[in-house]
């Protein structure tokens, strides 16, 4: 019988329907462009404004969800989503389009926050996270190769949203209630202190930079398929289908790779890789360097985004950092479409995914050091021979196999155990008197 966890599927369903803006950036973008009387600006102002508020959620929600209750909290914001998305692709008011992107943007991120919480917790968080986000990708896949074929007008991807919000509601059943009153075990970083601190703090700062590159140009997206490379807007949604689809393809490899190459390795080569196909896509001028770049980084993005996913359910096991830095990861979203808008608005689009480029790659060194600072090095052939004189015994004195860890096995963490300060007096008046002349003072369960 296989030990593998069981797929955490309501939580998966969770997760695609909180992270689906996102995804759906670009089109929500430009069909608020076209569909109302907003300037590309004011229309990117809205998709910053929606995820700036799904950010908002996360930060005010990170340390209550397991008070709450996941299938309240859950419920709460699907319903929240669905009416917030619904009033926007139904009205024609500016005013009344802003507010409900906004409440919608607010129940997507108290998804993502429940979601991201009960991720962590699993016993496997990065196959979780790579399921979560498979499903993510799949369905923006159908949308866009779906909604060019519907007609005109800014609702389509707002109630593509909605929708996904009330197909996802039946999952909530499986969710946990209100946490009851327990005490967290120790040392287990469920106390009321978060625990590595440093490590988080420089993961959410970078990461919050590392989405605003990426979104940046994910918000423009689309503007710079219709006015820099020419391209019609059924061509670009089909580059945008075809691209999320080999997403898929690196989200599955992900998952397929795993912890092999530990997280360092992805986060640092798959960033830098995605700062050029950044700059490739920005400077397209055609179908086929506008292809090329756009599938590129959308294969590398989710490989790199479940690692940094994974990294962050590492640092605590009840989930606060995981949620922060998605929080975190979510303004850097929020603030992309408009410094997008704004930088190719000033310097054009190929100036733009030059300065983008250069900023992932200045924010590869932080990322890439707290994955090697919390993530331990894969142990390699040889490593054994660096580790204590435990291993060293186990190695050479013909150990069973199973009790050594294989060839490119994460490193497992160190527990330190407290020693009671009668039994450490004990230990050294042995060593300075000798066994007979030791006499330790009476420790608990001494007779």
């Amino acid at each position: 019988m296989s030990s593998r966890p069981a797929p955490p599927w309501p939580l998966v369903a969770l997760f695609t329907a909180g992270y689906l803006a996102a995804y759906l950036l670009p089109t929500t973008v430009g069909r608020l462009d076209s569909g109302l009387p907003l300037s590309p600006t004011q229309a990117g102002s809205i998709g910053s404004a929606l995820l700036l508020s799904s950010a908002c959620a996360g930060f005010l929600l990170a340390a209550h969800v397991h008070r709450i209750g996941t299938r309240r909290l859950a419920r709460a914001g699907l319903l929240l989503a669905a009416a917030g998305y619904g009033t926007a692709a139904l009205s024609h008011s500016i005013p009344v389009v802003v507010a409900g992107a906004v409440a919608g943007g607010f129940g997507s991120g108290t998804a993502t926050t429940v979601a991201a919480t009960g991720i962590a917790a699993h016993r496997d968080p990065h196959r979780a996270s790579t399921l979560g986000l498979l499903g993510v990708s799949a369905l923006a896949g159908v949308v866009y190769l779906t909604v060019p074929h519907l007609g005109p007008g800014h609702g389509l991807p707002l109630a593509a949203l909605a929708l996904t919000a009330l197909l996802v509601w039946p999952a909530t059943g499986r969710l946990a209630g209100p946490a009851r009153s327990a005490t967290p075990p120790r040392g287990t970083g469920a106390t009321g202190r978060l625990p590595r601190a440093r490590s988080g703090l420089v993961l959410a700062a970078g990461i919050l930079c590392w989405s605003l590159a990426q979104n940046s140009l994910w918000g423009v997206s689309g503007r710079i398929g219709l006015t820099q490379a020419h391209l019609s807007e059924v061509t670009v949604g089909a580059v945008f289908a075809v691209a999320l689809g080999a997403g898929l393809l690196g989200v599955i490899g992900a998952s397929v790779l795993g912890p092999r190459l530990g997280r360092a390795v992805p986060i640092g080569a798959g960033t830098a890789l995605i700062a050029g196909c950044i700059a490739l896509s920005a400077s397209a001028n055609g179908l086929g360097t506008f292809a090329a770049g756009e599938i590129a980084w959308n294969t590398l993005y989710p490989i790199v985004l479940s690692y940094l996913i994974g990294l962050a359910a590492s640092l605590d096991s009840r989930g606060r950092w995981a949620v922060l830095v998605g929080s975190a990861s979510s303004l850097g979203t929020a603030a992309g479409p408009l410094a997008g808008s704004l930088l190719s608005a000033q310097a054009g689009f190929p100036a733009m995914g030059t300065i983008l480029a250069a900023g992932l790659l200045v924010i590869t060194l932080p990322l890439t050091a707290v994955a090697l600072h919390t993530g331990g090095r894969p142990l390699l052939p040889g490593a054994a021979r660096r580790r204590t004189s435990a291993v060293v015994v186990a190695v050479t004195t013909g150990t069973p196999s199973g009790a050594v860890p294989a060839a490119g096995a994460p490193e497992q963490t160190v527990v330190e155990f407290p020693l009671d300060a009668t039994a450490v007096t004990a230990r050294e008046e042995y060593d300075t008197a000798g066994p007979r002349q030791a006499t330790a003072a009476p420790g608990p369960g001494t007779v």
